[in-house]
């Protein structure tokens, strides 16, 4: 018999921490990227300003000693001289209007000469520059210029070097966290697979770790020391319940012997008297310590396969069914089966039988002649007993499996309402669930897997 499977998998909070490292990382790598970049690109820009600004400052006092002749000479041989950055220099010498006079430049850009602007513009044959522009003179202006292509070549590489170092970065820190995330999350599934299988009443071991290791560790410790101290108190209250009810059996086996040597000896007609009274409800309470222990023994075997056996269902309830039969005429009513061939299950055979003889007696004891009990079985295997009589009032459903629970309508018939807590007890026992399923009428009894 296998362990209940696992409930579907929610999402890992030990991979949402992965994750959210994992976003923190991209998110710190490009804030760096964007705040470095825009400092390497400011610092470019001031470079270049200042380059400009020398170089026209430079221009201007020549202009101021020398004239515009001289200006112009000096721009001619200045316009094939390239920088050691690389930057080579534009010059345009104009009237007011943008008429050229001098320079390689052949328009005049977007900048105004009177407020001396500066900044990134386009030239005519689309070269891209960085420039600034002086008025020399109320009809002279002067425009000088630089390329930045290398400066804007630079951001690129930088960009792409810092890029390729993130991508590796983040990377990293994903293998890393999904490592790191992996080992941990299985630590933490054999915890909880554990504590499940504890929860659900099979036999677990849990790895207890001897050395002091980490929180998750502690937590594997003191989940052991929790299961074992939970087997302990299981065994102690199976040892007590056993003893107790041995205890209780005992003398009243003896008990009843006596009353049997005493209705021997005065024989009361027709069964009825106080001895023969006595006698039955002896036997009551010693079919309630049975049932009580068969519950107690079921429940402590959840998950052992021991005295399991491959089991062929559709015969059994077969079987059944045709015992049951002449049971139900006597009381009044219609038995409908509809059994599956070929079912089986691992499981114990009179444990099965008495499962379903207890649901069959309950219907029977319960459902007015003149009603139908049905019996059927598909394969899973799904067993299930439904009968239309009165049903179980919708307040009382909720603790009809528990022991000693009976609904106002059971009150005045024989019983301790023990038959569906020991139901339930074999089909945990064989890894099934008993449960009472919605039905238009009367009630109906489902046992199928676990889910």
């Amino acid at each position: 018999m296998t362990p209940v499977a696992p409930p579907k998998r929610r999402q890992s909070i030990v991979w949402r921490i992965a994750s959210a490292s994992l976003a923190v990382a991209i998110l710190a790598l490009a804030l760096l990227y964007a705040v470095s970049f825009s400092a390497v690109e400011r610092s470019a820009r001031e470079a270049l300003a200042a380059t400009v600004t020398t170089d026209l400052a430079g221009l201007i006092d020549i202009h101021a000693s020398g004239g515009q002749a001289e200006l112009a000479r000096r721009v001619a041989d200045r316009k094939d001289v390239v920088s050691l950055e690389g930057r080579r220099p534009h010059y345009l010498i104009a009237r007011a209007d943008g008429t050229r006079i001098a320079g390689d430049v052949s328009a005049w850009p977007a900048l105004s000469a009177p407020l001396s602007e500066q900044g990134y513009v386009t030239l005519a044959d689309g070269t891209p520059v960085y420039a600034r522009a002086a008025r020399l003179a109320p009809d002279l202006q002067l425009l000088v210029a630089r390329e930045y292509a290398q400066d804007r070549e630079t951001l690129h590489r930088l960009s792409r070097i810092f890029l390729g170092v993130g991508a590796a970065i983040v990377v990293s820190v994903g293998l890393l966290a999904a490592l790191m995330a992996r080992g941990l999350a299985k630590r933490i599934d054999r915890i909880n697979e554990g504590l499940r299988a504890a929860a659900e009443g099979y036999p677990a071991a849990l790895d207890s770790p001897n050395t002091p290791g980490d929180e998750v560790d502690e937590l594997a410790r003191q989940g052991a020391r929790l299961l074992a101290r939970q087997a302990n108190l299981v065994r102690v209250q199976k040892h007590v319940s056993d003893h107790v009810a041995h205890e209780i059996r005992t003398p009243l086996m003896h008990l009843d012997g006596r009353l049997a040597t005493a209705l021997q000896e005065r024989p009361e007609p027709g069964g009825s008297g106080a001895l023969s009274r006595s006698r039955s409800d002896i036997k009551a309470i010693v079919a309630m310590l049975d049932s009580l222990l068969d519950i107690a023994s079921n429940e402590g075997r959840r998950g052992d396969l021991a005295g399991l056996a491959e089991l062929d269902l559709s015969a059994l309830l077969t079987d059944l069914a045709a015992l049951y039969e002449g049971s139900i005429e006597e009381a009044g009513l219609t038995l409908e089966t509809q059994v599956a061939p070929g079912v089986t299950m691992l499981g114990e055979r009179m444990q099965i039988v008495r499962l379903v003889s207890n649901l069959l007696d309950n219907a029977i004891k319960y459902v007015p002649a003149g009603g139908r009990v049905s019996l059927s079985l598909a394969p899973g295997p799904r067993m299930t007993v439904a009968d239309d009589g009165p049903g179980i009032p919708r307040e009382d459903r909720a603790r009809i499996f528990e022991r000693f629970a009976r609904s106002a309508g059971q009150v005045s018939q024989p019983g301790h309402g023990l038959g569906l807590a020991l139901a339930r007890a074999i089909a945990q026992r064989h890894g099934l669930v008993l449960r009472l399923a919605e039905s238009d009428r009367g009630a109906c009894f489902v046992v199928e897997p676990e889910a």
